[in-house]
């Protein structure tokens, strides 16, 4: 299955992509905090990429079809499988391209990818509750809110409430062979 959509590609982010993904995360630091910290440098994002090569974390770039520019990035985070078959997500537009719907696009084939090649039943995102955009985002795409986590996550310096949001795979469902029978 294609990781398109009419306006976005999602392509798997890879170390050659180092230059690019730093420059646009130096860019984009003013949108970005106090929300993440992304790899802003060479060495950040090589440490960084570490975390995709066992498969529990995938890394992709939410690219323009049209030009091929990064607008965007998705991870799909701690894939766990046997009876929870789910994964938290991580995702932020790049300053350039803020506003203009690429990242609604690039989450809902990171989700279509998510339920139907990766076969997870449910995605997580945990999202500061002042961060207005990104609660948008989850919205239009019909997560639902289930409760705060405080102090969640250890983000610029300190532990941060999050808003927990979920969304379960569309029915009907092929569960991965990992989903336990009985």
């Amino acid at each position: 299955m294609p990781k398109t959509s009419s306006r976005v590609e999602l392509c798997p982010l890879a170390l050659s992509d180092e230059d690019e993904f730093c420059s646009l995360v130096q860019a984009s630091t003013e949108l970005h905090r106090p929300w993440m910290r992304l790899p802003a440098t060479a060495e950040e994002f090589r440490v960084w990429m570490r975390r995709f090569d066992d498969g529990t974390n995938l890394g992709f770039l939410v690219r323009v079809r049209e030009t091929g520019a990064a607008a965007g990035m998705v991870n799909i985070n701690s894939i766990i499988r046997g009876r929870y078959q789910g994964a938290s997500l991580g995702y932020a537009a790049f300053a350039p391209f803020a506003g203009r719907g690429y990242m609604t696009e690039g989450l809902a084939v990171a989700l279509q990818y998510a339920f139907t090649e990766l076969r997870l039943h449910r995605l997580e995102a945990n999202i500061q509750p002042a961060n207005k955009a990104s609660l948008a985002l989850v919205q239009r795409l019909g997560f639902r809110y289930e409760g705060l986590s405080p102090a969640y996550l250890y983000i610029d310096g300190c532990w941060q409430d999050h808003e927990r949001w979920a969304i379960t795979a569309p029915i009907p469902w092929t569960p991965d062979p990992s989903l336990p029978q009985a």
